[in-house]
């Protein structure tokens, strides 16, 4: 930590490296990759960038290695997972401050609670491992069918920079466990704290098994996608670059899994004008990480008899928030990852003050002057508008801005919360169970929770509808169909006997 909290005060550069067949390895090429801070706009390390000769290593490396690690006794996979999990937890801290450098997540909402859930998806995983069990068909007494689950070969994983520790043990542990091998391609953007978790699991794993590469996304992640002996991908990130990894999918016919992009939805009754609904709405809304999250419930559609008073005490909550340097305690709001993702967010709250149909709330452009100005910090901020037919009430904005729409027909709401082509998340919140309950079941969402806005726990199986994806994550089902294949075994016994 030591090194961590030096780089983040100093000019001082971390110098990483890819893992490939258990070594450490830059490049073939040489060249690398300047990360940066978000939060002060400084480089804080450089990693390699890798091409599709990296990739050819690393999948070869893998493919090598599955046959051994495939055969290896699922529970023993499962202790390793185990012992991982503990390795983890006794380094969260180092590996909490890392993320927060340089993803820009502040350290007590985010980077220390996504830490801790790392290390709780390995551990869940690895008590996983015994239920690789397949089942017996009854066809009579003759005969003896059944089946089996077997793991599919060398998997590609490519996950996104808004949590990649979490999204990185998402694709590591269940793949691992079922008796996969992986090459996963971090996120240029945030891969030092991916880098750490990987060391660390490699401590414990044969060399092959895990391969972890770093680079640009149509130099690194493309070939990967493309690569012939990569027999599943799993793929975190937007819903364009998802698109093509489903068409790079198609050429081979392999499987694959997709968490895309959303535009979740969340529907406040005219009984819920209540503090614990406001907390809930701006836990929904992910505002404390900035909203770089893609099941942030970005549009609001509020009943009109309580649309002022509810916004108002929003206002006063989000505008409570503590925006500033991640790896302060008092820190509730970090940073923007960086100047595209800063430069885009400030492109959608631009045209929302210009939209004569829509009334700002509070919040708007960042300060262009002060503490804030020195790195890429957003502000949250809510537009009121009556529309749900409008650029920021329809598109991924991937940051703090939210819509309030109003409603008084409950059907125009669930018909306004279904009129996207995202279905990942939404949030429900009412008194009335009954009511809630029908309203989650109306909703096409992968996920909808009824009043609360939490983030994802191991054991709930977590995907969407729509362009937000396909398959599932988090899950024993998750891992079941998304990294084993399902064989079947027919025995005839009465076989006859020779002479």
């Amino acid at each position: 930590m030591a090194v961590i909290d030096e780089v983040a005060k100093t000019s001082a550069i971390l110098h990483r490296r890819m893992l490939i067949n258990g070594a450490w390895v830059d490049s073939v090429s040489g060249q690398t990759i300047i990360v940066e801070n978000p939060a002060k706009r400084k480089p804080i390390a450089e990693v390699p960038r890798g091409n599709a000769e990296d990739v050819d290593r690393a999948v070869e490396a893998a493919s090598r290695a599955f046959p051994v690690w495939s055969r290896t006794v699922p529970r023993d996979r499962g202790r390793l997972l185990s012992k991982i999990a503990e390795a983890l937890e006794g380094r969260l801290e180092e590996i909490a401050r890392l993320l927060a450098l340089e993803n820009g997540n502040a350290l007590r909402t985010q980077a220390r609670p996504e830490a801790r859930n790392m290390a709780d998806v390995f551990r869940y995983f690895g008590g996983l491992a015994s239920e690789l069990k397949g089942e017996t068909i009854p066809f009579g007494e003759h005969v003896l069918s059944y089946t089996r689950r077997e793991p599919l070969g060398v998997v590609g994983a490519i996950i996104p920079w808004n949590a990649p520790i979490l999204l990185g043990a998402l694709k590591i542990a269940p793949a691992l466990c079922a008796g996969n091998t992986l090459v996963l391609k971090a996120a240029e953007d945030a891969p030092l704290a991916v880098l750490l978790m990987v060391e660390i699991c490699q401590e414990h794993l044969p060399k092959g098994v895990l391969n972890v590469l770093t680079g640009f996304g149509l130099e690194c992640g493309a070939p990967l996608a493309n690569h012939p002996l990569v027999r599943k991908l799993s793929f975190t990130g937007s819903t364009e670059v998802g698109k093509s990894v489903m068409r790079a999918a198609s050429e081979r016919i392999v499987p694959v899994s997709l968490e895309l992009g959303g535009k979740s939805p969340s529907i406040v009754y005219p009984d819920c004008d209540e503090d614990w609904v406001v907390d809930g709405i701006v836990g929904a809304m992910r505002f404390t990480r900035q909203s770089q999250s893609c099941t942030a419930g970005s549009r609001m559609f509020l009943h009109a008899d309580i649309f002022d008073s509810f916004l108002a005490k929003l206002k006063s909550k989000a505008q409570a928030l503590k925006i500033g340097d991640p790896l302060l305690e008092e820190t509730d709001m970090g940073s923007i990852i960086n100047k595209k993702q800063f430069s885009k967010v400030c492109g959608y709250i631009d045209d929302g003050l210009k939209r004569k149909e829509a009334t700002l709330v509070f919040g708007g452009l960042p300060p262009a002057e002060g503490p804030l100005a020195e790195g890429y910090f957003a502000v949250p901020t809510v537009f009121a508008d009556s529309s749900n037919d409008w650029r920021l009430a329809r598109e991924e904005i991937f940051g703090p801005v939210l819509v309030a729409i109003p409603w008084r027909d409950e059907n125009d709401a669930i018909r306004m919360a279904n009129d996207s082509h995202y279905g990942l998340a939404a949030y429900v919140w009412t008194h009335e169970i009954g009511r809630g309950l029908r309203a989650a079941h109306a909703i096409q969402s992968g996920w909808v929770q009824v009043n609360q806005g939490l983030g994802q726990v191991p054991g709930h199986s977590y995907g969407g509808y729509k362009q937000s994806g396909i398959g599932r994550e988090f899950s024993l089902e998750g891992m079941l169909d998304s990294f084993t294949q399902r064989k079947n075994v027919t025995v005839n016994l009465e076989t006859p006997v020779r002479g």
